[in-house]
């Protein structure tokens, strides 16, 4: 029987995104961090400021109060407030410095435990399969986001289109 150590791997999945959203993140363009495509959509600062709010209030006393805090106000986390990417990259590394403290103070022992989230019942397995549902969807909107403010200059993060076979034969 394989043993999965399911924290370790959550972890791994989320450090892999936000390393994703970093990367993305040091290619654009300062100014370009505040662009939206229209009034509808969000800028990657925007998305940025939504994500930290979130990871602030889910994994703030993770194991012994809801995740939705009474001192959230989620309205205006899509507000565009920012004024620079300094300002930007402390609120990313705040949330994140919140998820990963709250993933490492729990064990497997608390994966049945039940929490919740707006007062519906998740067990932290739950939970925490919901974050990395949510983060990644964002993450992809930073990416994206990325790709088009860049165009050309854009620093491919994964394997370019045409180089799956160079890549593969790279990995034996």
């Amino acid at each position: 029987m394989i043993q999965i150590n399911y924290l370790a791997s959550a972890r791994k999945q989320f450090e892999q995104y936000k390393l994703l959203g970093e990367k993305t993140i040091n290619q654009i363009p300062e100014e370009k961090l505040f662009w939206q495509y229209n009034e509808e959509s969000n800028s990657v600062a925007i998305i940025v400021k939504h994500l930290s709010g979130n990871m602030l209030s889910r994994w703030t006393d993770f194991l012994t109060s809801d995740g939705e805090k009474e001192w959230r106000n989620r309205d205006t986390e899509f507000e565009s407030t920012i004024k620079s990417k300094e300002e930007l990259l402390v609120l990313w590394n705040k949330g994140w410095s919140c998820l990963f403290g709250a993933l490492n103070s729990i064990s497997d022992n608390d994966l049945q435990k039940e929490i919740f989230i707006r007062k519906e019942k998740h067990t932290v397995l739950e939970a925490i399969n919901r974050q990395l549902a949510h983060y990644p969807y964002h993450i992809g909107q930073i990416v994206f986001i990325g790709k088009i403010i860049c165009n050309t200059n854009w620093q491919m993060l994964s394997i370019a289109r045409g180089k799956s076979k160079e890549f593969n034969q790279g990995k034996r």
